[in-house]
């Protein structure tokens, strides 16, 4: 109890009020849904064969359709996020789950993190090692806990309450990203300075924003981190409001060089510039990412949706994966930014 004899809001208060005082746009039952995903920012088209670059497109639309169908069938938006997310961290192209980095020490460390903007309730985890869909652990975090991050251990310990199952380290490991490491290492003992995008270290991450049918927006984040990290680095996405966040008017989720988007707060500003001073959602996402963040020395993108089914999808790399349906209920998938 305050001093003045006020207590905490519940939790369902203080989302109801936040709805309240955004007039942009109100939830509602028949609301068309929409779905945008991301696979990490940072990529070269130089480097990427046509194969390849198939490869990742097929992956990104089964992602997606995994997500959409879900919000079809009349899903929560966080149910949406969850499916998606799965596909990406199932798939050893992607910096997440099974295609998660390497540390310095050669282990595999993931972070992941959910947000229900229509409740303001939110679940992360952070330096899991054992956990093969460290977003379904995020979402029983959410769920099932009354805290919002646990990292490491006490996250795995967590797992075990949950039934969700650990699996043995070997499963993440892929040649690719050993090499990946490898070559970091060589760069580390030369004192030489990183090759940033060919080792993945900054923009490895996947994500998803959905609107459900009911109007309400999710957000979430997955990622294996930066190749070669030291000490426990955690990165911006399993932190709410740095790289991940959803509120009643706006949902993103961002990749890129973790430690700019936690000083700018990039994904809290982004939506409270949409909701509470009313910029349209592409303009507060431009300024923020291709701006703000580069001013700072940091780079990368994000995927963003609003309650209107708006959506911004700012990066400032040489190519960002992403894939999307919009209002009109059609699939997209393009890697660089010729939209290609």
């Amino acid at each position: 109890m305050s001093k003045n004899g006020i207590g905490p809001r519940p939790l369902a208060a203080v989302a109801a009020l936040a709805a309240a005082l955004w007039s942009g746009g109100q939830a509602r039952a028949d609301t068309v849904p929409v779905m945008v995903i991301h696979g990490g920012a940072g990529v070269i088209k130089a480097d990427m064969s046509v194969e390849r670059q198939q490869i990742v497109k097929a992956a990104l639309d089964r992602a997606l359709q995994a997500g959409y169908t879900a919000l079809k069938a009349g899903q929560p938006a966080k149910d949406a996020v969850v499916a998606a997310i799965r596909v990406l961290e199932d798939d050893p192209n992607f910096n997440a789950g099974k295609g998660a980095v390497f540390t310095h020490d050669r282990r595999n460390e993931m972070d992941a993190a959910i947000m229900d903007g229509a409740t303001l309730q939110a679940g992360a985890v952070a330096g899991v090692a054992h956990v093969r869909n460290p977003i379904t652990l995020a979402r029983a975090v959410m769920e099932h806990s009354q805290h919002v991050l646990l990292i490491g251990d006490g996250a795995e310990a967590f797992a075990v309450t949950q039934k969700i199952p650990l699996v043995d380290s070997s499963y993440f490991w892929t040649q690719r990203r050993w090499d990946q490491l490898q070559k970091a290492l060589k760069e580390d003992a030369a004192h030489s300075q990183h090759a940033d995008e060919t080792t993945d270290r900054h923009f490895g991450t996947v994500g998803a924003v959905a609107l459900d049918r009911a109007g309400h927006l999710a957000a979430g984040t997955s990622t294996g981190g930066m190749t070669d990290k030291l000490w426990g680095r955690v990165g911006d996405s399993p932190l709410i409001g740095a790289g991940t966040y959803a509120n009643a008017g706006c949902a993103m989720s961002g990749t890129g060089w973790g430690e700019f988007y936690i000083r700018t707060v990039a994904a809290h500003e982004i939506c409270m510039r949409v909701t509470m001073m009313h910029e349209a959602l592409d303009h507060a996402a431009q300024d923020v990412i291709n701006h703000e963040i580069p001013a700072l020395g940091g780079d990368g993108g994000a995927i963003l949706v609003d309650a209107q089914g708006d959506i911004a999808m700012p990066f400032n790399t040489s190519g960002m994966y992403r894939a999307w349906v919009g209002r009109d209920g059609v699939s997209h998938v393009a890697i660089f930014g010729d939209g290609k």
